[in-house]
């Protein structure tokens, strides 16, 4: 007897639900991809955030962190006849934060969103130097 192997159609559940990252094991988050660049006067933080629209962006400074959020729904009031087969695109919200700092204020940060690329400019603040004229606690025998 010969084993032949199974012919796969192009919508096999089975496959589908077991290649999910849940079983897989990727925990890496497709969401708001960063990279961080750092320059003489400033840091560069660009965020990957296709089909986002500028004014679904906040940005903010909360107790020495830079918080970015993002909201997104694709909702559609218009009755589509048909139903979904597979859903991949997001729709909700999500955030990333990064401590830059007390000394940095709303005022110091630049933002610009282009091409679902968001790019905000953070400016260095020179760190406090240490006192020159440092004491050290004797050590005994």
């Amino acid at each position: 007897m010969m084993m032949l192997p199974r012919k796969r159609s192009d919508f096999d559940l089975w496959d589908q639900m077991f290649s999910d990252p849940f079983f897989t094991g990727e925990r890496e988050s497709k969401l708001m991809k960063t990279d961080i660049k750092e320059k003489k006067d400033k840091y560069i933080v660009d965020i990957d955030l296709p089909g986002y629209e500028k004014d679904d962006i906040k940005i903010e400074i909360n107790n020495g962190y830079l918080i970015i959020n993002a909201k997104t729904s694709h909702n559609k009031d218009e009755k589509e006849e048909g139903k979904y087969v597979r859903k991949e695109r997001f729709m909700g919200e999500c955030s990333r934060s990064f401590y830059v700092g007390d000394d940095i204020k709303e005022d110091d940060i630049k933002a610009s969103f282009k091409n679902g690329t968001l790019s905000i400019e953070v400016p260095k603040k020179e760190e406090k130097k240490e006192l020159q004229n440092k004491k050290y606690i004797p050590i005994d025998d």
